[in-house]
């Protein structure tokens, strides 16, 4: 019996559907704050994973955005800190993105998918993102729970070693 309950290995479906949503922004200022593609992954990555262990007090209180974005800040400061030389970073505009064209003779499944919402399907990058992440949120969770029950023994038996002391030492 737990006080509070451990961590789902599944990610549940407002997670996914919060990494769905905010995966290309996150993903374009991580790129945009850092300027390098294979670190920007990595922070970005970072940041779900961190987003993944705070989910259930964030869906609580409903701040999800401002962690991520305080997140995303504190991982690519950490990543200026340890860098040997000073960066330096272009900001360059994103691209404009380009509206499908439809011509007359397109298919009306087309046309109709871009109009109703419940056809739109989750982005399976954002997705798999989404699962590592809680994957590794879910590991780290397990870890620190191990290690919280090492220090837990190790309190027990120093106390009891400090008692048992004590008590040898007491004279009567």
């Amino acid at each position: 019996m737990h006080v509070i309950p451990p961590m789902d290995d599944e990610p549940p479906a407002d997670y996914v559907a919060f990494v769905t949503t905010h995966a290309s922004l996150l993903r374009t200022e991580a790129a945009r704050l850092v300027g390098d593609a294979r670190v920007s992954e990595e922070i970005y990555l970072a940041v779900l994973t961190d987003l993944a262990g705070h989910w259930r007090r964030l869906r609580w209180f409903r701040n999800a955005d401002a962690y991520m974005r305080q997140r995303l800040q504190a991982r690519t400061g950490q990543w200026r800190e340890d860098q040997v030389y000073e960066v330096e970073v272009r900001v360059l505009r994103p691209r404009e993105p380009v509206a499908p064209v439809y011509t007359r003779g397109g298919s009306l499944a087309l046309r109709k998918a871009s109009i109703i919402g419940s056809t739109a399907r989750a982005d399976l990058e954002a997705l798999a993102d989404a699962e590592i992440a809680w994957v590794h949120a879910y590991l780290r969770s397990q870890w620190r729970r191990l290690l919280r029950y090492v220090i837990f023994g190790v309190l027990l038996v120093g106390g009891l070693v400090q008692y048992m002391s004590w008590l040898a030492a007491d004279p009567v």
